[in-house]
C-alpha cells in the first residue's frame, strides 16, 4: 500500500523543484521565507559563498516585545520590513524572492510587501 504524502512533503518537493533555478548572487541574493505555525523566518542568502548576509524572524528578542502574536499576518510585515531594513544597512537593495514552496498568499505575502516598503525590489 501506498503512503500518502502530508502538505509539507509536497512543500518540499515544490521547494526542491524551485530552488534549481532560483539561486542567490553576490549582486542580487536570495530572500528566503520559512514559515511555521507560529512564527515566520526571513534570510537573506548569497548561494554562490554559501553565506546568509542578514536575517530576522519573529524570535528577534526586539520583535517579540513589540508584537502581541507571533504568526499572524502583522507579525510578518513587520519581519518583512526588518529584514529590508537590515539589508538597505548592509548594502543590499535588489534580491531574488524565494517563497520556499508556500503559496504566494498570506503571511508570505505580507513579509514580501513588508520588505519591499522597506525598500527592496524584486
Amino acid at each position: 500500500m501506498l503512503k500518502k504524502e502530508n502538505s509539507n512533503q509536497k512543500r518540499i518537493k515544490r521547494h526542491l523543484r524551485i530552488r534549481k533555478t532560483v539561486n542567490g548572487t553576490p549582486e542580487r541574493p536570495r530572500l528566503n521565507v520559512y514559515r511555521s505555525s507560529n512564527h515566520i523566518y526571513a534570510q537573506i542568502i548569497d548561494d554562490k559563498a554559501g553565506r546568509t548576509l542578514v536575517s530576522a524572524s519573529t524570535l528577534d528578542k526586539d520583535l517579540k516585545e513589540k508584537l502581541e502574536a507571533t504568526g499572524n499576518k502583522d507579525a510578518a510585515k513587520v519581519v518583512g520590513k526588518l529584514v529590508a531594513e537590515k539589508a538597505i544597512a548592509k548594502g543590499i537593495e535588489e534580491v531574488i524572492f524565494d517563497r520556499g514552496g508556500y503559496i504566494y498568499h498570506g503571511r508570505v505575502k505580507e513579509l514580501a510587501e513588508g520588505a519591499r516598503e522597506g525598500g527592496l525590489k524584486f
